[in-house]
């Protein structure tokens, strides 16, 4: 992986975390608990190259992210997408106590998500990206969060260490949306807008027929509308386009296949619906930079 998941360099977390840990460039996890002022984070703005999670157990942050601006207080997580920029303003530095988690995207993409679940927790204006949590919803992300972290400092075979994190990864997103879904699935909670609805329903038809179709169209013929408006919708929604949300699909579906499946290259060609192996080759080469005979035998 070349691309760096936090910039300026996260040293500066290290020096004042209680808890420290990092797995190559696939997360960077961090508990700020030190009662002084981290002058080199508060001086500068950073731009942080994945799925960023923040949450207040003690103090107050004040922050901007994306030129948006939060206040977090005790039980406050705030979930930011890939490259948001964060800017902090103002910190209780003397009674501060946090977590800062930062997933690089690539390694997102490696954990066997249901993608459409997942996006959807940005498509509402009921979805704000800073969340209340109560006391035993703290708690509970706590120990995901401290199973990571373990995981990662004291797992003495490293063989092992990203396939626990990545189990343990995942399971801390879904309990994340299941606490966002109780929070949207009220009876006083907003209706999806036109364009939510397209996206939402966009990702659940990919999720049905990535196998078959990759193609654009057959996806807004699905929905009733052109290619180029659902590619537009897709990427002021979500940030992505609609071809590289089917791309996603199919690539994951193929690396469970090469992993898990037991079926050979040839095979697993043919079930996502490419004419030979050597187009098949070529799309997933392109896509993840390493052909799908190598990644079966990593």
């Amino acid at each position: 992986m070349t691309s760096k998941i936090f910039s300026p360099d996260p040293s500066n977390l290290q020096r004042y975390s209680s808890q420290f840990s990092s797995l190559g460039n696939d997360y960077v996890f961090s508990r700020i608990s030190k009662n002084q002022s981290i002058t080199e984070i508060t001086s500068h703005s950073m731009r942080l190259g994945g799925m960023t999670l923040v949450l207040c157990l003690n103090g107050s942050i004040e922050l901007d992210v994306n030129l948006e601006s939060f206040k977090l207080c005790p039980n406050d997580l705030i979930i930011a997408g890939h490259d948001s920029v964060f800017s902090v303003r103002n910190v209780d530095w003397h009674n501060l106590d946090a977590y800062v988690f930062i997933i690089s995207s690539e390694f997102i993409r490696d954990i066997n998500f249901e993608l459409n679940l997942v996006a959807t927790m940005s498509l509402t204006s009921s979805a704000p990206p800073l969340i209340r949590l109560t006391d035993e919803e703290v708690k509970l992300m706590s120990r995901y969060f401290k199973l990571i972290h373990y995981n990662t400092v004291e797992n003495s075979d490293a063989r092992y260490v990203r396939s626990i994190s990545r189990s343990l990864i995942a399971a801390a997103v879904y309990q994340l949306m299941q606490f966002f879904s109780a929070r949207t699935d009220r009876d006083d909670a907003p209706t999806l807008s036109r364009r939510a609805s397209y996206v939402r329903d966009f990702l659940q038809l990919v999720n049905i027929h990535h196998r078959k179709e990759r193609g654009v169209a057959f996806y807004a013929s699905k929905l009733f509308i052109s290619p180029k408006y659902l590619s537009l919708i897709l990427k002021e929604s979500t940030g992505r386009s609609a071809a590289e949300w089917i791309d996603d699909y199919v690539i994951l579906e193929a690396k469970n296949l090469l992993r898990f499946s037991g079926k050979n290259v040839q095979q697993i060609a043919y079930e996502l619906n490419f004419s030979n192996q050597s187009s098949f080759g070529k799309y997933f080469k392109h896509l993840t930079g390493m052909s799908p005979t190598k990644f079966q035998r990593s």
